[in-house]
């Protein structure tokens, strides 16, 4: 079943990138995936994001550690290659690439994933923090042809200011 956000956020797909049904396409648990227009080796990269409300000790780093330990366990092996902080002192990220080797539909995929977290606090009760995951999925081979997308996508997600209004 897919999931909403802890808070609303906005967002623009770069050209030929479709939403999807996360249900759908096998991606329960997601709040949105988009899904790139060219697979490569039977692979579709994807964009997903989900998020949700942390707790007080929880940081960046044990949601990372956690995230790789659940690729994990679906995967032949993964490698932790890039972790970065990245974002603002006011809105703190992480961003982690990992080397994936994983057997999709039967079929052995060499698979890079980039996951980005972002932590928003909430103005009136700052003990309240939202984290925003947004996770590009692609083929070794396809990674640096999407890359730049993927950066783009990041660039236009921010809160969604409308939905807050009233």
């Amino acid at each position: 079943m897919s999931t909403t956000l802890p808070v609303p956020i906005e967002f623009s797909l770069p050209d030929g990138w479709r939403a999807a049904p996360p249900d759908e396409v096998g991606a329960p648990g997601v709040a949105f995936i988009a899904l790139h227009p060219r697979p490569e080796a039977g692979f579709t990269a994807n964009i997903t994001i989900d998020g949700g409300f942390l707790t007080d000790e929880a940081t960046l780093e044990r949601l990372a550690d956690a995230s790789a330990d659940v690729v994990r366990e679906s995967a032949q092996s993964v490698a932790v290659v890039d972790r970065r902080e990245s974002g603002s002192d006011a809105v703190p990220g992480l961003t982690q690439t990992l080397a994936v080797k994983a057997v999709v539909d039967g079929v052995p995929h060499r698979l890079v994933q980039t996951q980005v977290y972002t932590i928003m606090t909430d103005a009136g009760d700052p003990h309240r923090r939202a984290m925003i995951r947004t996770i590009l999925t692609v083929t070794a081979e396809q990674y640096q042809d999407v890359l730049e997308d993927f950066q783009a996508f990041l660039r236009t997600v921010r809160p969604d200011a409308t939905a807050t209004e009233e």
